[in-house]
Order: structure tokens, then C-alpha cells, then sequence
């Protein structure tokens, strides 16, 4: 009975939070809910340690051209929950050392101390983060994976919730530097935003921003309580195989379907199947079940799949995009 009313609180919870976003974002309504689905998922990224389990909220990489209110999002929803937020702007002469902190030799002491860096946050918006180079984007690779920061011979915990937004222009050609598939393996989306309707672009002009005051919905203790309650949505064993069977489909193995060997490099990743895993029981619970069907895992596969396949040039070169290629596997497997 306590669960079933900590759900009825928590989708109170979630609408109040979607609602408050709609106010100052207009027109990009699934960016809002696919945004509120990667920070309320509970995805698994390392074994227990003693009473402590190793999950946190899924890292979401953001796509689009400049203006489509990207970093307004990420602020919103930052206000919203009430977290810690920090906005690092990625360029070329980003150091590591200016992402996790270094250490410093203090001459009153004669000691040397460590000065964290703007990663130790809950929220952490890596604004255009194909501008750094690939030194400076791998320094996010610990942190986004076991949630803990290296400087030095010390190691420190990042708090809980830990969670990566990060931003990309998909039409810089140069003075930018793709993302190794490693850490591109790390997100848990990449949601391409895209231009809204006209009818709700004239909206945004309606809109003044500047006079619309957020409220603080729920604390960051909120979100890992959630996370919880989300966590214990039931799931199938079909819905398993459902979800294995397409990220095998994706890896141009036997079984897939036709052209995409022609097509795929490298498919998804087991790590990825856990992913749609987490993310599909966010997708339920917006419905309001206590169990995923499959349509909640196709209604996020391909969010959650796309930026991991690796095209082969023939793919790149007929304008076959890795979203193209889910798509085609959630046509070919059949649902149980």
C-alpha cells in the first residue's frame, strides 16, 4: 500500500515539474519529458558496495543548432529540483585540470591542498562539448561512470544525484572533435532537438521569459527517492528478451535484418541494453503502471540507441543515420 501511494506522490511529482518547464520552454515538449526520463531513471554502473548500490540518474547528450533553448532546459529543470548546477563552456584550451580541480601548493601550510573543480555538482551541463579536445572530454570519463573524481593520488565521491547534460552542434565541421565511442557509450540518451512547429514558435514570442518565476518542486533527495520507486516497476522476462534481441539485431549478427550488415560497424552495447532497460520503466510509470510493456522500451530505444552504432562508410554515404538503423531493428523484431 506505501508504494502504490509513494507512486501517486511522485507522478503529482513529475507533472508539477513538466508543468513548470512548459512555462518557460515552448514547444519542445518531448525534449522536457525524454529530459525528465533520463533524470529520473535508476541505471546500474557498478556493483554494491556494503549497504551503498551503484546506480544513478542516466547522462543525456543533447544535439541541435544553436537557439532551441538547450541551456534554458537544463537551467530549468536545475531550479526546478533545487540541485547544484554548474555550466562548463567546452573550448579548445579546456584543461582537465579546469573540469575536476588540481592540486595546489599552499605557502602558509607548506602543505598541498585540492581545489575542486566545477565537476563536483549534482547537475553538470558540458556546453559544447565536441569543442574540447579529446584530453579535456575524457576527463568527464570517471565521472560519469563510477561517479568519482581522481586528482592526484586521491579519489573523491562525487555527490548523489550525479548527473551529465551535454550539448553538441551537429553542423561544426571545424574546431570540434567527435566523441570517442567509450564515452559516447556513457550516455544514456542523445536526444536530437529540432526546430518547433511555427504555430508554437509564434508562442515563444508571447512568452517573456524574464517574467515567469520557477519554483523548487522536490530536493535532491527527492530525485533518489524517485529513482527508487521507479526502480521496483516490474519487468518481464519477454520484455528482456525484447530488449536483447534488439541490441543483437543492431550488430549486424546473424538474425538481424537485411542491409544491416551494409550498414553497422559496431552495434549497441550490453551496457545499452541496461540503459533501455531503466529508461523503459520511467517510460511506464509516465503511464501510470506498475510494469513495462514492450512499447515503453520502443517508445525510448531509439533515444537510447542511436548515438552507439558505428556506420560503416557505405551507411554514411546513402545519409543512413544511426536513428535510421534502430528503426529498421524495431520494424524487424518482433514483439512478444
Amino acid at each position: 500500500m506505501q508504494v502504490l501511494e509513494d507512486r501517486h506522490i511522485v507522478y503529482e511529482n513529475f507533472q508539477r515539474i513538466e508543468e513548470q518547464l512548459k512555462r518557460v520552454i515552448v514547444g519542445q515538449d518531448r525534449l522536457i519529458r525524454l529530459l525528465l526520463v533520463g533524470l529520473f531513471a535508476k541505471i546500474p554502473y557498478s556493483f554494491k558496495v556494503g549497504k551503498t548500490g551503484k546506480a544513478g540518474s542516466g547522462h543525456v547528450l543533447l544535439e541541435g543548432v544553436p537557439g532551441l533553448a538547450k541551456t534554458l532546459a537544463a537551467m530549468a529543470l536545475a531550479r526546478s529540483v533545487n540541485v547544484r548546477f554548474q555550466r562548463i563552456q567546452f573550448t579548445p584550451d579546456l584543461l582537465p585540470a579546469d573540469i575536476l580541480g588540481t592540486r595546489i601548493f599552499d605557502t602558509a601550510t607548506n602543505l598541498f591542498r585540492t581545489e575542486k573543480g566545477p565537476i563536483f555538482a549534482n547537475l553538470v551541463l558540458a556546453d559544447e562539448i565536441n569543442r574540447a579536445t579529446p584530453k579535456t572530454q575524457s576527463a568527464l570519463l570517471e565521472a560519469m561512470q563510477e561517479r568519482q573524481v581522481t586528482i592526484g593520488e586521491h579519489t573523491f565521491p562525487l555527490e548523489s544525484p550525479f548527473w551529465v547534460l551535454a550539448t553538441q552542434n551537429p553542423l561544426e565541421q571545424e574546431g570540434v572533435f567527435l566523441l570517442p565511442e567509450a564515452q559516447i557509450d556513457r550516455f544514456a540518451m542523445k536526444i536530437v532537438v529540432g526546430y518547433p512547429p511555427a504555430e508554437l514558435e509564434a508562442d515563444i514570442l508571447a512568452t517573456s521569459i524574464s517574467d515567469v518565476a520557477l519554483e523548487t518542486v522536490m530536493e535532491p533527495s527527492d530525485i533518489l527517492r524517485i529513482q527508487d520507486v521507479i526502480s521496483h516497476i516490474h519487468v518481464s522476462t519477454l520484455v528482456h528478451r525484447y530488449i536483447t534481441a534488439i541490441g543483437q539485431s543492431t550488430r549486424g549478427l546473424d538474425g538481424s535484418p537485411p542491409g544491416i550488415r551494409d550498414w553497422v560497424m559496431v552495434g549497441a552495447s550490453p551496457r545499452s541494453s541496461q540503459h533501455v532497460l531503466a529508461l523503459a520503466r520511467v517510460v511506464a510509470f509516465w503511464e501510470q503502471r506498475d510494469f513495462v510493456l514492450p512499447e515503453d522500451v520502443k517508445a525510448i530505444a531509439v533515444e537510447a540507441l542511436q548515438h552507439r552504432i558505428v556506420r560503416t562508410v557505405h551507411a554514411e554515404a546513402e545519409g543512413v543515420s544511426g536513428a535510421d538503423v534502430v528503426r529498421k531493428v524495431l520494424e524487424y523484431v518482433p514483439i512478444p
